[in-house]
């Protein structure tokens, strides 16, 4: 292949139509001959391969929308992680986030599993795109995260770094208001589950573990172990499931309390919660 002089103007307008760095870009074109199209593919065929070569390196970083259908019944999380902050905060992978959470939320998909396999544009799958945007952004681009949730209203919660999102599912429609307010309580206080009673055993197993090897550690009886365990037990609940919390905009009240002053019958039926 003879050597094709690439100006510093070619590399620029490359990597602006692909997003990927000016060494990727200027290669490309040489391989290309200077040919902008097939340039852009030669970046897109070297996304895939160089893929499997980050695997090894975290992508930590990202960018996590939440939304709903537009009769609140429905809710998604969809996180698109990266190695560094510098391509979070860029509007085009903020889109391209956006993108794949308006697809997610579309379909509706089971697992993330599914969610990849559906189409993106192009003639090219979810899975493929995030593919592809490892070469062409440069770093270890994944589709890290995928959570869906139903119920009788659904509100989310997206904090302004779009680093952390909520979408929390009533047992009533007509609570906008109250919805967002502990969508935004769940993601200030990060509980575990909505209730004791859904706490997953593991959880419980450790705590009370936890609690008699403490009480053991502070010279208490062997035969008072679990007693004590058990209150440390019923303190974890309090403050780590989100029925039983302080609602942070009124310590005097929990969680159950507030919506409860609201409808009677108002209550949280699920939460999902996504954070980097």
């Amino acid at each position: 292949m003879s050597e094709v002089k690439i100006s510093a103007s070619d590399i620029q307008k490359l990597r602006e139509m692909t997003g990927a760095g000016m060494m990727d870009c200027k290669k490309a074109l040489q391989e290309a001959e200077g040919d902008f199209d097939a340039a852009v593919d030669v970046l897109r065929k070297k996304g895939i391969a160089k893929a499997a070569k980050r695997e090894d390196r975290e992508a930590r970083e990202g960018v996590v929308i939440a939304q709903t259908n537009a009769g609140q019944t429905r809710g998604i999380i969809v996180a698109l992680q990266c190695e560094t902050d510098f391509v979070a905060r860029n509007e085009g992978f903020i889109a391209l986030t956006q993108k794949m959470a308006d697809i997610a939320l579309a379909n509706y998909p089971a697992t993330l599993e599914d969610l990849l396999k559906l189409p993106f544009e192009g003639g090219v799958t979810i899975g493929e795109k995030v593919g592809e945007q490892n070469g062409v952004i440069g770093e270890k681009i994944e589709l890290g995260r995928y959570e869906r949730i139903e119920g009788a209203q659904v509100l989310t919660y997206n904090h302004s770094n779009n680093k952390r999102s909520v979408v929390v599912a009533l047992s009533k429609a007509g609570h906008e208001e109250a919805g967002r307010n502990v969508a935004m309580q769940i993601a200030a206080m990060n509980p575990v589950s909505v209730s004791k009673d859904d706490v997953d055993p593991k959880i419980v197993e450790k705590e009370i573990e936890i609690g008699k090897e403490l009480a053991r550690n502070e010279g208490k009886p062997e035969d008072m172990l679990d007693k004590i365990a058990m209150g440390r037990l019923n303190k974890f609940f309090q403050e780590n499931t989100l029925l039983s919390q302080k609602y942070v905009k009124n310590n005097d009240q929990t969680v159950l309390q507030y919506l409860q002053s609201l409808d009677g019958g108002l209550t949280v039926t699920g939460f999902k919660h996504v954070a980097l």
